[in-house]
């Protein structure tokens, strides 16, 4: 389980964003890279936003720059890439560390919770994915090759409680 009410983080305008405002809903948590081979997922994700987002989904984004340097941009540039290529309108937060001695504490409890292949703990590359239910539980946790739109079924189950 993760506790939400433990996590307060800064969106990209620096705004500091309770994590516990996404209680009660099912929560897709991606890390996310602006010049990644995966980044044209960001417009599965919106999609997905978008259908579900009225039933209880919600998609966080966290640009991280561990993997190949894939997001050196600033946040107010993230911001506009996102919106300008794929019209995400799902919330982005500042660029976080996922791995090392870095990582955010939201992703260390994250990663506590549900391993990778093999059992690692490490996140493997950009667009990383967890799904949480909405009591808080991790339902899994998805390889970056995992396209969004191959979770819909899961996410529907999740969002009526199954």
């Amino acid at each position: 389980m993760i506790d939400l009410t433990s996590y307060k983080m800064p969106l990209l305008d620096g705004n500091p964003q309770a994590l516990s405002e996404y209680q009660g809903k099912v929560i897709l948590i991606v890390n996310t890279a602006s010049k990644c081979g995966f980044t044209p997922q960001y417009q599965g994700l919106e999609t997905l936003y978008k259908k579900y987002e009225e039933q209880g989904l919600v998609i966080l984004g966290f640009p991280c720059n561990q993997f190949g340097k894939q997001e050196p941009s600033d946040n107010s540039e993230i911001g506009s890439f996102c919106q300008k290529n794929y019209g995400v309108t799902f919330p982005i937060f500042e660029k976080i560390d996922v791995n090392g001695e870095s990582t955010a504490p939201f992703y260390e409890d994250l990663k506590t919770q549900v391993s990778g292949i093999l059992g690692t703990k490490n996140i493997k590359w950009n667009f990383s994915k967890f799904l949480i239910g909405r009591n808080g539980e991790v339902i899994g946790r998805y390889a970056p090759i995992t396209k969004p739109e191959a979770l819909e079924e899961i996410i529907k189950k999740a969002l009526k409680g199954e």
